[in-house]
């Protein structure tokens, strides 16, 4: 187990110590509810909560502190060390732990996609090499160097989301950790109303390339290769991967399964194999390119590429095939965007081909301004994707369904419902649904779309 040092603490944060003691700590924790006693407490300040409230209890279980005010009194056997700011303290220590590692860093980000990306990069690499990444989608400037403080002296490359709110953020994380390599996923229209424009978001997301030795880019987004031709400051190498254009990295001949996706992988130099990805979708093809792509970067052979993409497996609520009763339920419902709604709408169009296609959408949210015409072009893209019953949650998505009932041409949609709510939708899912329906769930995190999908399978 890895361990930081008191002298570790003080010479990456510049901190005061307060106590007498000395020593090391097996990791840091942010929780007080969940630190262990040989860990050291963080009491980060923010706008909803103060870890100082929480010092006395803490000192009681874990090892010691690092605060930004000092406390009144002190618990003998606890380190205390006292920082300017303890969310930059816990950021720079992350940094000084990843610069004493010569090991390469790959840092995934994009529009849609960064989490799959990122999990399948790791089954790849971590069959060969002793791989760190980050938990789930703990990505942002408090999650990302929490996962770096877990490194291990004996780790060979490390694996990180990078995600975004604003300019800049991207660039703070890389300042964290320093990546070599990057991976760009995509460029779509999420945080269109933080950021103001798909070129500010551009311009966001290439943030990641500054250092980086290898970028790995999707050459069929043209709009990301319009920026990237753009960029005259990057001097390292690119890698593509595609299904439509040429590239590095590719994948034809796909072929929809009842487990997912066949399709050829084809790397340069390398030849070709056949992979049986478990998971539905072109846009999971995309994302096990990016992956194939990366590990091409690290000089992973592709019979070992083929291996991990095919044992992958994909995460709850995310484009997660399931079928019960008759009915099959893609519970796409962990978050939206309209880059992602798009694909999942395209999904379904390849799954649901016997009996009837059933869209239930919910509103997206961070879209400010565009989010009116955004919500009328996800109506107009269930139109083009053959569905039969639209069901709009949210008062936002009740644009999409007024979109559709203006059309003469409704091109194949039957019936239109619009309900307020999630809660509103799961009470009555059941009296539209019938035998054989293929049901898409999906919405933005705030909408809670999966009490939807239990419904349906709790009704069955």
């Amino acid at each position: 187990m890895a361990t930081i040092t008191v002298d570790d603490i003080l010479e990456a944060t510049g901190g005061e110590l307060l106590s007498e003691n000395s020593g090391a700590f097996s990791g840091v924790s942010i929780d007080s509810r969940t630190i262990s006693m040989d860990e050291l407490f963080i009491a980060i300040k923010g706008e909803r909560f103060d870890g100082h409230d929480f010092l006395d209890d803490v000192l009681k279980k874990g090892g010691g502190a690092l605060v930004q005010t000092k406390p009144e009194s002190f618990v003998n056997g606890k380190v205390i060390i006292c920082v300017k700011d303890t969310l930059r303290s816990l950021q720079d220590l992350a940094h000084f732990l990843r610069m004493k590692k010569d090991i390469p860093v790959i840092a995934v980000t994009g529009s849609s996609g960064k989490t799959t990306t990122k999990e399948m990069v790791y089954e790849i690499l971590s069959s060969r090499l002793r791989t760190l990444k980050n938990q789930g989608n703990l990505n942002n400037h408090i999650g990302l160097p929490l996962s770096l403080l877990k490194i291990e002296p004996d780790d060979e490359v490390i694996v990180l989301e990078m995600g975004m709110n604003a300019p800049g953020d991207i660039k703070r994380l890389c300042e964290i950790a320093e990546p070599s390599h990057g991976v760009i996923t995509n460029i779509g229209t999420a945080h269109i109303g933080r950021l103001g424009s798909r070129e500010a978001i551009r311009e966001a997301k290439l943030e990641v390339l500054s250092g980086l030795h290898i970028a790995v880019i999707n050459a069929d987004d043209n709009f990301l290769m319009a920026g990237i031709e753009e960029t005259t400051d990057f001097k390292g190498q690119i890698i593509t991967y595609a299904i439509n254009n040429d590239a590095h990295v590719r994948a034809a001949d796909l072929r929809p399964t009842e487990k997912g996706t066949d399709f050829t992988l084809l790397i340069r130099d390398q030849g070709s194999v056949t992979v049986s990805l478990n998971m539905h979708g072109t846009f999971n093809v995309y994302n096990a390119l990016a992956a194939a792509a990366a590990a091409y970067s690290m000089d992973i052979p592709v019979d070992a590429i083929k291996k991990s993409l095919e044992a992958f497996r994909g995460f709850p609520m995310r484009f997660e095939v399931l079928k019960k009763g008759g009915i099959t339920i893609i519970n796409d419902s962990y978050n939206a965007n309209p880059a992602s709604m798009k694909e999942s709408l395209k999904g379904l169009s390849l799954i649901g081909a016997e009996g009837r296609r059933v869209a239930v959408l919910g509103d997206m949210s961070e879209l400010d301004e565009f989010a009116d015409e955004a919500h009328r072009e996800v109506g107009r893209t269930v139109l083009d994707q053959g569905v039969q019953i639209f069901i709009a949650v949210g008062v936002k998505m009740g644009a999409a369904a007024q979109e559709i009932m203006n059309r003469k041409d409704k091109k194949g949609v039957q019936d239109v419902f619009v309900f307020q709510d999630a809660e509103s939708a799961g009470q009555n899912i059941m009296d539209i649904l019938k035998e054989g329906d293929t049901v898409l769930v999906k919405g933005s995190r705030s909408m809670a779309m999966e009490r939807i999908s239990d419904s349906i399978l709790n009704a069955l």
